[in-house]
């Protein structure tokens, strides 16, 4: 299974979290740099759009771990909760589509 790991002790706000995840996921040059932006880059990880540097077979599985997960938790409680709703919402977005869940996370 794929992953991709991002260090809950280096985001600390929603500039370095976009930092650290256009880093992680590869995202474009272009990207927004918001959670709109996020969702987008993600929800075609099946597709070959190169919004991402991963690219998901037919019912294969992101993980998305997050290495000091309390520390973000205690530094930024609102990213957390706000990742965990858009990782939901693009599951719900390839279950639309007849597909499996693309995106788990793993909180360590």
């Amino acid at each position: 299974m794929p992953s991709a790991r991002l260090n809950g002790e280096t985001i600390t706000d929603w500039d370095s979290f976009h930092t650290e995840c256009a880093q992680v996921f590869g995202f474009p040059e272009f990207y927004g740099r918001n959670m709109n932006a996020w969702i987008d880059c993600l929800s075609y990880l099946r597709d070959e759009d190169g919004m991402s540097k991963f690219r998901l077979r037919e019912n294969e599985v992101l993980s998305i771990e997050i290495s000091h997960s309390e520390k973000l938790r205690q530094q930024a409680p609102d990213i957390l909760e706000e990742l965990e709703f858009c990782i939901a919402a693009i599951n719900e977005r390839y279950d639309d589509y007849g597909e499996k869940p693309a995106l788990k996370l793993t909180l360590r």
